[in-house]
């Protein structure tokens, strides 16, 4: 199929502070599950019979509904990945970085500050909303009103916001710190905030010239 969803590469050789290899790639298969999966729906749609459609139960229906878990699936365990920790190169040495992973910094951080009065109120509620979902704890912008929010979802389709931009993924699933953690999902939370990599989340933002639009 032309044009179809390509899997971004797993990036990590070695485990993370907190976080272990083993954990990150079995997770990791999950993410190409999603992608692949995407584009498997996305044909079944093009060729699906459109006029069987029905409210009650169709397949067109149930393929549509199942897109949006995919293809939402595969975007944010994109951003979650992407921001996770240091890219290495191909000796396996970290890559020079602007920020220290770990460390608040850039435009991000004052964008921040501006919404939820601090760094350390946003991340109290990020971590609140991180607990309290079923399945992602997501920091956007938001283009209705121009700024920041910790949202909340209890499933890839569930909960998520129309014109809103990820910038940093949390995702809470079991899957993704079970192995690791068990049940203990605020310490697995703690250790994704060791490994946050701020200058992919402020690259995020720039892209989109978010600060430009920030409370306009």
């Amino acid at each position: 199929m032309e044009n179809e969803y390509q899997p971004i590469e797993f990036k990590f050789n070695k485990d993370l502070d907190g976080l272990t290899i083993k954990m990150l790639e079995e997770h990791f298969k999950l993410y190409q599950g999603y992608v692949k999966k995407s584009n498997e729906i996305q044909e079944k749609i093009r060729v699906a019979d459109k006029s069987e459609a029905n409210g009650v139960f169709s397949y067109i229906g149930e393929l549509k509904r199942q897109e949006t878990f995919a293809v939402n699936g595969m975007k944010l365990h994109e951003v979650y990945f992407g921001h996770l920790g240091p890219a290495t190169d191909s000796a396996g040495s970290p890559q020079a970085s602007r920020g220290q992973v770990g460390v608040p910094h850039g435009d991000l951080v004052k964008m921040i500050e501006k919404d939820f009065e601090s760094l350390d109120k946003w991340k109290e509620d990020m971590i609140a909303t991180g607990i309290s979902a079923r399945g992602w704890a997501v920091l956007c912008f938001d283009f209705k009103d121009n700024k920041l929010h910790n949202y909340g979802s209890d499933a890839h389709n569930v909960g998520a916001v129309w014109g809103a931009i990820p910038l940093i993924v949390l995702d809470v699933y079991e899957h993704a710190y079970f192995m690791d953690y068990g049940v203990n999902r605020k310490n697995y939370i703690d250790s994704f905030f060791k490994n946050l990599d701020w200058d992919y989340a402020n690259k995020i933002a720039h892209h989109y010239e978010l600060q430009k639009r920030h409370h306009k």
